[in-house]
């Protein structure tokens, strides 16, 4: 019974209030006696909700390889030599959002990552003990200080960066940057959840 409700929550929230609001847009210059503005309104309003729409269905297609070097280089990593976008894909549901992608990085640019992982103070190889980050206790998860892990495992050396969000009930920020031992890849994760 509660996903009925549920359901019809949703297509109350994501279609209803829209076409209630396109309505309106119409409705109440057209009494007022501008149907020009009516029409101009409703049009503006429509061609909106389809660009926004069709904004949040092409998400991963309008990502670029410009996005993704601002999201490494947030979390301390310089790629100074070309590469490309092999992988994008996102997801996202209520409460929760997942992004990955993979790039292919040049020798230079992953020996620099690796480096950089290995000569932080708090790196730990694959033999150390490794607390996860993502399933940090509750009051640490809003209201706790940034952390950040290097280690390696047997595939990789990571770096995961976890950020509390300040306000309960917030998802806090979890960002993991992996470079794999056998591959010029560096995957990025994105997970909110």
């Amino acid at each position: 019974m509660d996903a009925f409700f549920l359901i019809g929550f949703f297509i109350l929230v994501f279609v209803g209030i829209p076409i209630g609001l396109g309505f309106l847009f119409y409705f109440v210059p057209k009494r007022l006696g501008y149907p020009k503005t009516a029409k101009y309104l409703t049009i503006t309003y429509g061609l909106i909700v389809l660009a926004i729409g069709l904004f949040i269905a092409f998400e991963d297609q309008l990502f670029t390889k410009n996005n993704a070097k601002e999201l490494v280089e947030e979390q301390g990593f310089k790629l100074t030599d070309q590469f490309d976008l092999v992988k994008n894909k996102s997801m996202s549901a209520i409460g929760d959002y997942y992004h990955t992608f993979t790039l292919k990085i040049s020798d230079i640019d992953k020996k620099n990552a690796i480096l950089k992982i290995k000569s932080a103070d708090n790196f730990k190889s694959d033999n150390g003990s490794v607390e996860s980050l993502l399933y940090q206790q509750a009051p640490d998860r809003y209201f706790g200080k940034k952390v950040t892990q290097n280690y390696e495992t047997e595939q990789s050396y990571i770096r995961e960066y976890f950020e509390p969000s300040g306000r309960e009930g917030y998802a806090p920020t979890f960002r993991r940057i992996s470079i794999s031992k056998t591959e010029n890849e560096l995957t990025f994760e994105d997970i909110d959840k």
